[in-house]
């Protein structure tokens, strides 16, 4: 079953031909920015089996982590979708709201705790990092 996902104007569109490989709720700094002070969760997808149409703009940038990040988004809207570490070039994190069933991104675990804000809830449920827990091919 493809997964698919838009942008808020519709203007990309993109899908997966295979779930995620996981879905993380992330409080780094970087990711507060983008998603305008709460965690932002990310659906972590393999990038084989990866369309997308229309056109994306992107940010290149170093995370905390120290990895160089490729943050793509629309240019009409201005919706984030999708980050990606140069240096893991076979996954991609697209951001949950931006998939057409963001049921499929509930978090399996959080990331990034001690940079999350003390008002910041972090589910006691999930196991947590205080940074990043390295490679998502090891996670």
């Amino acid at each position: 079953m493809p997964i698919t996902g838009r942008c808020f104007c519709g203007a990309v569109r993109f899908g997966f031909d295979q779930p995620p490989v996981v879905a993380r709720a992330c409080w780094c700094r970087d990711c507060q920015y983008l998603s305008s002070g709460n965690a932002s969760i990310g659906a972590i997808f393999r990038t084989a089996g990866f369309t997308v149409t229309g056109a994306t703009s992107e940010y290149l940038s170093r995370a905390d982590s120290g990895a160089t990040m490729r943050r793509r988004f629309c240019p009409t809207c201005g919706t984030p979708l999708f980050s990606e570490a140069l240096e893991e070039p076979d996954y991609m994190a697209v951001r949950a709201g931006a998939l057409d069933d963001p049921e499929i991104a509930r978090p399996s675990s959080v990331i990034w705790t001690a940079s999350a804000p003390n008002w910041g809830h972090v589910d006691p449920a999930l196991p947590s990092s205080p940074r990043q827990p390295g490679p998502v091919s090891g996670s």
